[in-house]
This record gives C-alpha cells, structure tokens and sequence, in this order.
C-alpha cells in the first residue's frame, strides 16, 4: 500500500464533520441545562427529578468534553502526519496516522457511550410522565 500526504488528509473532511457534530452536541446540552436550571428554581417540588437529571448531564458534558478532546488530538496527529510525509519522514508519518486512528476511534467509542447516556436521560423524562 502506498502511503502519502493525501492517506491522512482523507481523514479532514470526516474529522471536521464528526467535530461540527460534537460541537451541535454540546450546544443542545447547554441549552437543556440552562432550561433545567430554570425549572430548577422556579419548580421546587421536582427537585429530586432535576437531580436525577443534573447527574446524567454533568457525565455527559465530561463525554463530550473527551470526545472533542480525542478529535482534536486526531485531526492534530492528522496534520503533523501530513508534514511527516512532506519532509520525507514516512515511518514516523505512518506511525503518526496509525496513532490519528486510534484517536479517531476513541472519539467514536465516547460518541456511542454519550448517545447511550443521552437516552437514558429520556428515559428519565418518560418514567416522570408515566408516573
């Protein structure tokens, strides 16, 4: 198989999209949390609801935060991998990639454990309403 600069730079436009995704994340969940404080202070009887809710969400906003962290670092290594290559250093490019994967695919495994997550918390929303 031939490696070149144009393997890594295969990975700009997924890795950009997956952040574009992540960052869409983050941004719901802040907007949930910033309507949850309001009920919070304005509904004091379902407080113990709001907390079971306050524990998912700080778990998630630490997914999140990783799953940003781990792209980033990937699309990172993508580029030093890049400039590797250009230099003519094509072993410590080709490690340098294998290391962007690895990266890449933790972000995914922190992307599926937050979507599990995420479910449970409606799954909390709909045994309120059942109840």
């Amino acid at each position: 198989m031939a490696f070149t600069i144009n393997t890594p730079a295969l990975l700009f436009p997924a890795i950009t999209l997956l952040m574009l995704a992540y960052t869409n994340r983050f941004l719901a969940l802040a907007t949930l949390i910033r309507n949850l404080h309001k009920k919070y202070q304005q509904v004091p009887e379902e407080r113990a609801l709001v907390h079971e809710q306050i524990k998912n969400l700080k778990r998630r906003l630490v997914l999140i935060k990783q799953m940003q962290a781990s792209g980033i670092f990937s699309f990172f290594l993508c580029v030093l991998c890049m400039l590797f290559v250009y230099f003519g250093f094509e072993l410590w490019g080709f490690a340098t990639f294998g290391l962007s994967l690895v990266f890449l695919l933790l972000s995914l495994g922190l992307s599926l454990n937050e979507v599990y997550i995420s479910t449970r918390a409606l799954e909390i929303e709909l045994k309120d309403m059942e109840g």
